[in-house]
């Protein structure tokens, strides 16, 4: 549960954005997304090393983006 701390003066605006800051860093919406189809733990493992080999190359400067 989000909870976000409001001063008596502070404009509803003001607070709405932070709440929408506080959710998106709270990544639910990720969470939710995955939960919706089951992936296997071998898959899950595969697309984690090919991400991190990507980024390793990005860094290394063999692919340019």
């Amino acid at each position: 549960m989000l909870i976000i701390d409001s001063k008596d003066c502070e404009n509803i605006d003001k607070a709405l954005k932070k709440y929408k800051k506080k959710y998106e860093k709270s990544r639910v919406l990720l969470q939710l997304r995955a939960k919706q189809s089951f992936i296997k733990k071998s898959v899950r493992r595969r697309l984690e090393v090919l991400g991190a080999v990507y980024r390793q190359q990005i860094q290394c400067g063999k692919i340019e983006i």
